[in-house]
């Protein structure tokens, strides 16, 4: 496939600066871009990179310098432009699965609703009940349990586990090896220091358009329900505990571990191996730096850092003054 710069401005949506008959045949990034290829400048520390590349066209903001003799495609957002054009050049036979349909080793209870064009890969094991929404993809040794609820367009990929009762909404896509529904982690300690089960009878609710990464778990409610609200995306080896419930539109990266019956607002965003205690709840548009400790609630939009997490610009003062102590004393020694 080879299409025009005119033609990728026109499909993207962006201005062109440059020769609109400029063919470009493929995608690649900065420092391996061949001169028929597309490719990106988003973060600034890659800026030097422009002097170099042998790109085609990049992708870039309307604040970055540009250096004449090259072609660019401008938009407030040069990585979501680079998205579509991945989509429109990248090989996809890498990433069409070669299982379609239900697999004869897949195991399907009777009482299950299969919709349509849905793909269950070898080994998976649908309990009764379920309920698989139409163009649903189950991967490999994928365990959906009793009575769970998942929409359509949805995507699991190989070992996802779904815990009885769960509910999923659309387009849900589940990196490998997630677990979700996993029981939560309650106690009740007796007088003699024996730690009893408290039984875990809620589900978890994933909504339209999350997404869950590789090895992350999330527990099931104690009683109603975890809930995880749409378009949210929590990358890998996250642990979130029951009865949390994470608003519309939020970041959790890798790590980061988010104890019970925490509330987010929408648009929080969390670094990672940040940390929660439990029963707090945080204000919508808030972010936190990587290893923040969030041990109360958080009221006010803004940014924040360190542990515990304070305003962002408090915590990086604080840290100059500690450097600026510790080389006062070395002196003094």
């Amino acid at each position: 496939m080879q299409k025009t710069l005119q033609a990728l401005a026109s499909l993207t949506e962006t201005k062109l600066i440059g020769d609109p008959d400029y063919l470009i045949t493929g995608v690649d990034d900065l420092a391996h871009a061949k001169p028929t290829d597309a490719t990106f400048l988003a973060n600034p520390l890659y800026r030097p990179l422009l002097k170099t590349t042998q790109a085609g066209v990049v992708c870039t903001f309307p604040s970055t310098p540009l250096i004449e003799g090259k072609n660019y495609l401008i938009s407030e957002s040069p990585s979501e432009t680079f998205q579509q054009l991945l989509r429109l050049f990248a090989p996809q036979e890498h990433h069409v699965s070669g299982f379609q349909g239900i697999h004869p080793t897949a195991v399907i209870h009777p009482t299950a609703q299969i919709g349509t064009d849905v793909t269950i890969g070898p080994c998976s094991v649908i309990d009764a009940h379920t309920i698989i929404g139409d163009r649903t993809h189950l991967g490999p040794s994928v365990v959906v349990g009793a009575g769970v609820h998942i929409g359509t367009d949805c995507r699991l990929h190989p070992h996802v586990t779904i815990r009885e009762g769960c509910k999923l909404g659309n387009r849900v896509i589940i990196q490998p090896g997630a677990v979700i529904g996993s029981c939560g982690f309650g106690y009740t300690t007796s007088a003699k220091g024996e730690h009893l089960k408290q039984e875990q009878f809620g589900i978890v609710v994933l909504e339209d358009d999350v997404e869950i990464g590789a090895n992350t778990t999330i527990d099931r409610a104690r009683f109603k329900e975890t809930l995880i609200c749409r378009g949210t995306k929590i990358d890998n080896l996250v642990q979130i505990a029951h009865n949390v419930e994470l608003g519309a539109h939020n970041i959790i990266v890798s790590q980061t571990g988010i104890s019970g019956s925490v509330k987010t607002g929408r648009y929080v965003i969390m670094a990672g191996q940040t940390g929660t205690v439990g029963h707090i709840t945080i204000a919508d548009q808030t972010q936190f730096a990587a290893r923040s400790g969030i041990k109360k609630s958080i009221k006010s939009p803004g940014k924040y850092g360190g542990n515990p997490a304070i305003p962002l610009a408090e915590h990086q003062r604080e840290q100059v003054l500690l450097r600026q102590l510790i080389k006062k004393n070395q002196r003094l020694a």
